[in-house]
């Protein structure tokens, strides 16, 4: 179900997350909330009497809805079109441009996409996974990462900070990420296979600093994750630090209001991470 009424209305600015990093001018990026489109419950919006901007197709809502909600977002953007994937939890990284040409054959399985094509829009949609966009301070290539716990394991956001640089002509180190909103610290709440795989994984120097992003709790065998502070660790292990790293300050949790979430709701919306470059 949802409600048409308000179809070809506008999404409003403020109904988005707008990354704070002084790059190119080329370089445009945004992430949505659950405020601005026209989903019902249980995918509208967080304010009384709005609908939601779910952008799932695969969520359960109404496909007209989705299909309005996805119009007012790339209305935004300016842009005909965005390479909108079937996100698995891997670490399989396609060329946004490519996705968006094949637009009307199956979907293209994949969880990052990069781009050095102007007006070729990256997008990931997340529901409590932490989203991560990429790009070079000249603005010359970008990229969006989806961060589940098993992607980021599996290194999708070095991977993709790396087809990034390749494109841009850069190192790794010359990138910029931006964290979008996940689920915070306090609410991600995961078992010891979760922390087994990171610290695993994790290269011999960050192994400490991994371990520590895992908080014992009172439960046997169950830790609260810090992905925020999982994905700083990554990102340096690729140079990506300090002041080149920006956001990572939300929780869709506890954010009822603002954001979809997952883990709250089980049966819930899905929003969008998005970078493109400009002509």
């Amino acid at each position: 179900m949802s409600d048409m009424s308000h179809a070809n209305a506008a999404l409003a600015g403020d109904d988005c997350l707008w990354p704070e990093w002084r790059v190119s001018p080329r370089v445009r990026a945004l992430v949505t909330t659950r405020n601005g489109g026209v989903s019902v419950a249980p995918y509208g919006g967080g304010r009384p009497g709005e609908g939601g901007l779910n952008l799932g197709l695969h969520a359960g809502d109404s496909l007209d809805a989705v299909r309005e909600n996805r119009r007012r977002v790339l209305e935004l953007t300016r842009m005909p079109a965005a390479a909108w994937l079937e996100q698995v939890h891997g670490a399989d990284i396609q060329e946004a441009g490519a996705v968006i040409d094949r637009c009307g054959s199956d979907p293209v399985r994949a969880d990052a996409s990069v781009t050095d094509r102007p007006g070729a829009v990256c997008v990931v949609m997340v529901a409590d996974c932490l989203p991560v966009l990429f790009c070079d301070e000249a603005g010359r290539a970008v990229g969006a990462a989806h961060a589940g716990w098993r992607g980021l394991a599996a290194g999708i956001v070095e991977k993709t900070a790396g087809r990034v640089a390749a494109l841009a002509g850069a190192s790794t180190s010359a990138l910029h990420a931006y964290l979008g909103p996940a689920i915070g610290p306090s609410a991600f709440e995961v078992g010891e296979d979760v922390l087994d795989a990171f610290v695993s994984a994790a290269d011999a120097t960050q192994r400490d600093a991994t371990a520590a992003a895992f908080t014992a709790t009172q439960a046997h065998g169950k830790y609260l994750a810090d992905i925020y502070a999982l994905a700083r660790l990554r990102l340096a292990g690729a140079g990506i630090e300090g002041t080149r790293v920006h956001g990572g300050t939300h929780c869709t949790v506890t954010e009822r209001e603002r954001f979809y979430s997952y883990r709250r709701d089980r049966v819930t919306g899905r929003m969008a991470a998005m970078i493109w470059l400009a002509d």
